[in-house]
């Protein structure tokens, strides 16, 4: 075989100098030192923020907990610690004593809480429906809202009074209300003549209990004229106004994630049910799947034009001047400084820099 001058045969060893040697550790520790500093650099650059729903892990909140499992809010710069919601805490608590940076409530609280002096902000409005329903057998004589009259009547506590009030008030109807429990025992068992139910909950559970869709009778709100959007993202005014983008990151990557879940259902609800068994809630994946799908009709209801997130400014009207009818508050905060589109507004705020 012939070779040329100066160059190794094939498959003969050539020494490598001790100098050149170290030259290539160098070099491989410099790179190795590089890229874990990058790494270090990347962690540093989340942002390390709080979130609470303002309940117990179910599909009603799924959205967030996709986001946060697909490392969706880690894509766009952030690191979410979820805080778990209840009875004895959630959203607005959260609002009132700092102890999250985000967190969630339904749209008749948000403008309350800031018509008492709360500073608070809309920066997503994800529940563009109302899902909440009165529910009546049929056997009792129940079939038009002024068949009620008289009637027994179960309302949960606090701002769920406000649409069924007005429902009374719009078909002038004199009832006894009787407080609402956790449960549906009271209306099963015929202690009351209707209670309240939120389509994606309560009314699913009734089924399950054995009742049957034609024994009921069933109010929607939204269909009487009291359509108010239900579960929104809020921030302190404070908040906003020292971190617009950070508020944009955190509201992007939520609807991210409910864009997610309504793709990948079956996923969706093994990461809620993770959950839900970390918090031990009672419950099943059949009910979950129910609400998940409700839960879609209500954020994404069908030929609305609006997007998901926005509150529309009609919508907000119709609730804030029911508030007021109800003298739940005695003025209404001005829209603009409630609801803030952070998706836009953020955009805008950086094409004028």
């Amino acid at each position: 075989m012939t070779h040329l001058p100066g160059s190794p045969a094939r498959g003969r060893f050539r020494p490598v100098s001790a100098a050149a040697g170290f030259q290539g550790l160098m070099a491989g520790l410099v790179l190795l030192a590089i890229c874990l500093t990058g790494q270090v650099a990347g962690a540093a650059a989340l942002e390390k923020v709080t979130f609470m729903p303002q309940w117990l892990p179910q599909a009603q909140f799924v959205g967030y907990y996709v986001a946060q499992e697909k490392g969706i809010y880690r894509r766009h710069g952030l690191e979410v610690k979820i805080l778990r919601g209840g009875p004895d805490r959630g959203g607005t608590d959260a609002m009132q004593n700092a102890k999250a940076d985000f967190g969630t409530m339904f749209l008749a609280t948000g403008i309350k809480k800031r018509a008492q002096g709360l500073k608070i902000v809309n920066i997503a409005q994800t529940g563009q429906r109302s899902a909440f329903l009165l529910v009546a057998k049929k056997n009792h004589g129940i079939h038009t809202p002024l068949d009620l009259m008289g009637k027994k009547v179960s309302l949960w506590d606090g701002d769920f009074q406000i649409q069924p009030r007005l429902f009374f008030q719009k078909y002038n109807l004199a009832v006894t209300v009787v407080p609402q429990s956790a449960t549906l025992n009271l209306f099963l068992r015929d202690g009351v003549h209707a209670a309240s139910a939120m389509r994606y909950n309560e009314y699913h559970l009734l089924l399950n209990a054995g009742v049957d869709p034609e024994e009921l009778t069933v109010f929607a709100m939204a269909d009487h004229g009291l359509d108010f959007p239900e579960d929104g993202i809020y921030c302190r005014e404070e908040t906003w106004r020292r971190h617009p983008e950070r508020c944009r990151k955190f509201v992007a990557a939520s609807l991210e994630g409910w864009r997610e879940a309504f793709a990948h259902p079956e996923e969706a609800l093994n990461i809620v049910m993770k959950y839900i068994m970390a918090a031990g809630v009672k419950t099943n994946r059949v009910h979950q799947k129910w609400m998940l799908e409700h839960m879609q009709k209500v954020i994404e209801p069908p030929k609305s034009g609006v997007s998901m997130g926005f509150l529309a400014p009609g919508d907000y009207e119709r609730v804030a001047q029911a508030l007021l009818s109800e003298q739940v508050i005695k003025i209404a905060p001005d829209y603009a400084a409630f609801y803030r589109d952070v998706l836009n507004h953020v955009e805008k705020r950086q094409s004028r820099r």
